[in-house]
């Protein structure tokens, strides 16, 4: 089992559960983050650090949140690791609550 970054990290791309995943298995976008399902070793530490909550397991994704799982396996190949915090987009907070972003994802 991995977990998984949903559509709510679109446009946010706040890096709080970067610093915790002993195994380095999240990659950075350009507007987004995602988890390498191959080297998530599953330890739950990410998921409570997302202030958005954009981080679940795989077993938790609704119908809708599915697609993620495949968006993960596909970017985290293209895109590099990111082992450090770093600061918010600038509009980060402003992209918060709004739905249905996966239009916007830059790949």
């Amino acid at each position: 089992m991995t977990f998984v970054v949903t559509e709510a990290c679109i446009k946010c791309k706040l890096t709080d559960c970067v610093e915790v995943c002993p195994v380095d298995c999240f990659h950075e976008g350009p507007n987004m983050l995602v988890i390498d399902p191959d080297e998530c070793i599953d330890c739950t530490l990410c998921e409570p650090e997302c202030p958005v909550d954009a981080i679940l397991s795989e077993d938790d994704l609704s119908e809708d949140q599915e697609k993620f799982l495949q968006i993960n396996e596909e970017l985290s190949a293209k895109w590099p690791v990111i082992v450090e915090m770093k600061d918010p987009p600038e509009d980060a907070d402003d992209w918060r609550e709004v739905k249905d972003k996966l239009h916007l994802l830059e790949r």
